[in-house]
């Protein structure tokens, strides 16, 4: 297991992490996965002892059960604490009343304390923003931030799912008012689906942001266990809830162009997906979820795979995205300057 920084931080952290969005099965979140505590415990040792110092969790997972899982896992495992880092999010509704989800100061004072007191926790590592909030002033949202971290409640600050532009607003807002800033960004990122590269990748590497990835493997559709008619195994979160959204055609075409690199290698389809990504040097952390130890640890294994530079460019050229505006023009009007200066 190799590890890096969180941006620009001193943090470091695995490259893989392990994601708890299978912990509890609360609600309609059973899509998911069902894992009670005995099953999740086993796999955060597993995790635990390969390496893996990221859990990343969210009050939304099953209404707070995961956060719950965990804490008590933490705490029967006896894992050190300061051998770990705890990433959380906050912004979707957990109750009835209208101020019980959203980016306001109001919820985010209140959701952070909730989350503690759910994983046994004094503090949390990485506390993100789990999504936009059209409703609440960015303002307003990044003051609460600023005031938890003070606090010492929690130690970094990240995002997930923003689009560029509102991400670098809100880092621009707290350069301006001496806020504590957002130290990394998560976002769905996989072979079949590589949209962040238009304007999210080069935000980050400008701007110093640790890039933890979700979905890796398209809720499974990578996994090389479907096929192109959608057919798959019994009881995968494909059949009963199809997310992220997938350009399927583009996906299988991957598929089959991962198919005999796995052959080669004598692994799976979802390794050769996951050692994709990890070979992308502006990834910081792949986070992996599983219902079960045969997953787990097949996912684990993907840090012993290295893809050759045939490989990568092999599957780099199936899964290329499609040339928009002005991405085209501005790779086209920037080639003059990059030349060599030759003065004769």
């Amino acid at each position: 297991m190799r590890y890096k920084l969180l941006g620009r931080t001193g943090l470091f952290v695995s490259e893989l992490s392990l994601g708890t969005m299978t912990f509890g099965g609360k609600g309609w979140w059973e899509v998911m996965g069902r894992l009670g505590q005995g099953e999740a415990d086993t796999l955060i040792r597993m995790a635990f002892d390969a390496g893996v110092n990221l859990i990343d969790t969210a009050d939304a997972y099953s209404f707070g059960e995961s956060e719950k899982i965990i804490g008590s896992a933490l705490k029967s495992l006896g894992l050190p604490r300061d051998e770990l880092v705890i990433a959380t999010k906050a912004r979707t509704k957990m109750g009835g009343s209208p101020n019980s989800g959203g980016l306001s100061r109001y919820h985010l004072m209140d959701a952070v304390d909730q989350s503690l007191k759910r994983l046994q926790l004094e503090h949390i590592d990485l506390y993100q923003l789990h999504g936009i909030d059209p409703l609440t002033p960015l303002d307003e949202t990044l003051y609460a931030l600023d005031q938890i971290q003070r606090s010492g409640k929690v130690r970094y600050l990240g995002l997930c799912n923003l689009p560029a532009w509102q991400v670098m607003k809100g880092l621009a807002i707290s350069e301006r008012r001496g806020y504590s800033r957002f130290e990394s960004i998560q976002t769905y990122y996989t072979i079949a689906g590589r949209d962040l590269e238009r304007e999210l990748v080069p935000l980050a590497l400008d701007q110093q942001l640790g890039v933890l990835v979700w979905s890796p493997l398209a809720g499974g559709l990578l996994s090389g266990k479907f096929s192109a008619d959608a057919t798959g195994p019994d009881g995968t979160r494909r059949l009963t809830f199809d997310f992220p959204i997938v350009d399927r055609p583009r996906a299988f075409r991957c598929v089959d162009a991962m198919r005999p690199i796995a052959a080669a290698h004598g692994v799976s389809v979802a390794r050769v997906a996951l050692a994709w990504l990890l070979a992308k040097s502006h990834v910081t952390s792949v986070i992996i979820g599983a219902k079960n130890t045969e997953q787990l640890r097949d996912n684990l294994s993907a840090t012993q795979l290295a893809l050759s530079g045939d490989e990568m460019k092999s599957l780099d050229e199936v899964s290329a995205l499609p040339q928009e505006y002005p991405g085209w023009m501005v790779s086209r009007q920037g080639q003059d300057r990059l030349q060599p200066i030759i003065v004769p």
